[in-house]
């Protein structure tokens, strides 16, 4: 899965979010997605990173090893 695909399943999952994903280690499965989102208002911090892990459950399966997350209310 590129990083791209990984974007637009979170922006897919959050519409109206603002997505960026880091390749640390280029390596294409220790990832880290910063997710700008207006749907995080109000949610805790916890709350926020579910949301964002249940875009990606069939990929954090198989293919990303480990997702890191920042998430910011837009």
């Amino acid at each position: 899965m590129t990083i791209e695909e990984i974007r637009d399943k979170i922006q897919t999952g959050l519409p109206g979010s603002s997505v960026e994903i880091l390749d640390p280690y280029r390596d294409g499965v220790h990832i880290k997605a910063i997710v700008k989102y207006p749907g995080f208002e109000g949610k805790s911090m916890i709350e926020q990173h579910r949301m964002v892990y249940a875009t990606l459950q069939e990929e954090l399966k198989e293919e990303v090893h480990a997702l890191a997350i920042e998430t910011k209310i837009s």
